[in-house]
């Protein structure tokens, strides 16, 4: 990846935002490499060096800067790399891959070889696959030893390393402290909470249209597995055996949101923190998505009133495609309706939160896989697609996690009985976060981009979101919202 030093130094000395989490700083002189927006004074241009990634800037062998803070970067999303291949790379290390697998089993879930994906990453991210992972473990440690009061020894197992004492020399040799006096020059961080939970900050680069994402997922919320108000997103939700809570509250101001867990489910933050930054999508660079659209009649006045317009993940790709069914060809109301009622009858009971908001665990695969379904009153057609994407996912015929192109993704969704081109293209804007999906065929969509409120064709509006890639599922989020404002 090529960076332009004199653009890099210019946003390095206007603490430019925009630019936080887009490529490192590594100063010659003290071995420290730093986010563009570090407060401390700029160095001499002559005594730095630009980094695409962290895991770049620590492979040549740069140390993290600590008041900083390298690893609290919003970072970039994976659909900002340079090729579909690179992109699901790093989606996989984000999610945990490699702490199991090796390169060879990476390359080929992604059909491609051992040799080219190293290739992929040293030219665009300057640093190996196993490089990257290290990086991204390293970082999340130094984030729980900064931000819970984790004992260490939980901290070094959560975060895959093999031991303590391993955990202990690699904070030292990167911080040059060892991960107590780490701790106690962060205290502040940790001392505003009274309560049992866990506390982080996921932090994001603004601005942050907060108010729109929260108002979709609360339109859309489940019964007694989600509890949504404009002030925060409280779920239930298990990893492996454990069951929990968690809760997001925004600080826009702060740029970040504030996540609360339940302590049990502290060995699996990792793959937690990753899930709610792709739900949330803190990653998102907001400000190039609009300008992508700032010539569109329609879309460029939408962009101006919602800056920093998000894309709705979902916790989960098998909740989400159960709900997608569901909603087919009903209100949002009466889909959520239907789903209450399957979380009532199949979902396992939790137990009671103080305001009794949260009651239930969303089924799993297996227990919609041989049920009558239909039994909550819904059609027997859909009751059987149901059953047919749980069976697909419980038997790994339907694979969440690899899949070579957006095309490839909807065709194998659409394979399934009952799954159609819209609910594919929702699924993979939702549950897998895809930036170029569009369900065209979308109702409100084709009016969204009518004349006072006469729908369009799907033929005519697919035209129409042609010149709108690669950030189509934006652009339906955009119209989306202009619905509501109208409402």
């Amino acid at each position: 990846m090529e960076l332009d030093p004199q653009i890099c130094y210019t946003a390095m000395e206007s603490r430019d935002e925009r630019f936080d989490g887009r490529f490192y700083i590594s100063v010659k002189t003290t071995g420290i490499y730093c986010r563009p927006v570090c407060p401390v004074p700029c160095p001499q241009p002559h005594n730095v060096e630009y980094y695409p990634t962290a895991a770049s800037a620590s492979a040549a062998g740069y140390r993290p800067c600590l008041r900083c803070r390298p690893e609290s970067a919003p970072g970039t999303s994976e659909w900002d790399a340079a090729s579909f291949i690179l992109g699901q790379a790093l989606r996989l290390i984000n999610e945990g891959y490699l702490d199991e697998a090796n390169i060879d089993d990476l390359a080929a879930s992604l059909n491609t070889g051992t040799r080219q994906l190293r290739r992929i990453f040293q030219t665009h991210l300057g640093a190996s696959p196993k490089a990257v992972a290290q990086t991204r473990r390293l970082h999340f440690a130094k984030k729980l030893i900064d931000e819970t009061a984790l004992p260490m020894t939980e901290i070094a197992f959560s975060t895959g390393f093999s031991s303590v004492r391993r955990f202990n020399d690699v904070i030292r040799a990167t911080y040059s402290r060892s991960p107590t006096q780490i701790r106690k020059l962060t205290k502040s961080m940790r001392n505003n909470h009274k309560d049992d939970l866990l506390h982080m900050r996921l932090n994001f680069r603004s601005p942050y249209d907060w108010p729109a994402l929260i108002r979709f997922l609360q339109a859309r919320a489940i019964p007694g597995v989600e509890h949504i108000t404009p002030e925060s997103y409280q779920r239930s939700v298990y990893m492996g055996k454990e069951t929990g809570l968690l809760t997001i509250t925004p600080q826009i101001e702060g740029r970040y949101l504030q996540l609360s867990v339940t302590p049990n489910l502290s060995p699996h933050l990792m793959t937690i923190v990753e899930r709610l930054r792709r739900m949330f999508d803190l990653a998102a660079n907001t400000n190039s998505i609009a300008l992508h659209f700032k010539k569109h009649e329609v879309l460029a006045p939408i962009f101006k009133r919602h800056p920093g317009l998000r894309l709705p993940g979902a916790w989960d790709p098998f909740e989400l495609s159960v709900r997608a069914i569901l909603g087919q060809q009903i209100s949002v109301q009466a889909a959520n309706t239907l789903c209450g009622r399957l979380v009532q009858q199949f979902g396992e009971e939790m137990p009671l939160d103080e305001e009794n908001n949260i009651t239930h665990l969303f089924p799993v695969p297996q227990k919609l896989m041989d049920t009558d379904i239909a039994q909550i009153g819904m059609p027997a057609k859909r009751a059987q697609t149901i059953r047919s994407l749980a069976q697909a996912v419980h038997d790994g015929q339907l694979n969440w996690k690899t899949y070579t192109s957006l095309d490839d993704l909807v065709n194998n969704l659409k394979v399934l009985p009952g799954i159609g081109d819209w609910t594919a293209h929702y699924i993979a804007m939702r549950a897998f976060s895809e930036p170029d999906t569009f369900p065209a065929s979308d109702l409100g969509l084709r009016k969204a981009v009518g004349k006072d409120g006469t729908a369009i064709s799907t033929k005519a509006l697919g035209q129409l979101a042609e010149a709108w890639k690669p950030w189509r599922a934006y652009a339906a989020m955009a119209l989306w919202a202009s619905l509501h404002e109208e409402v």
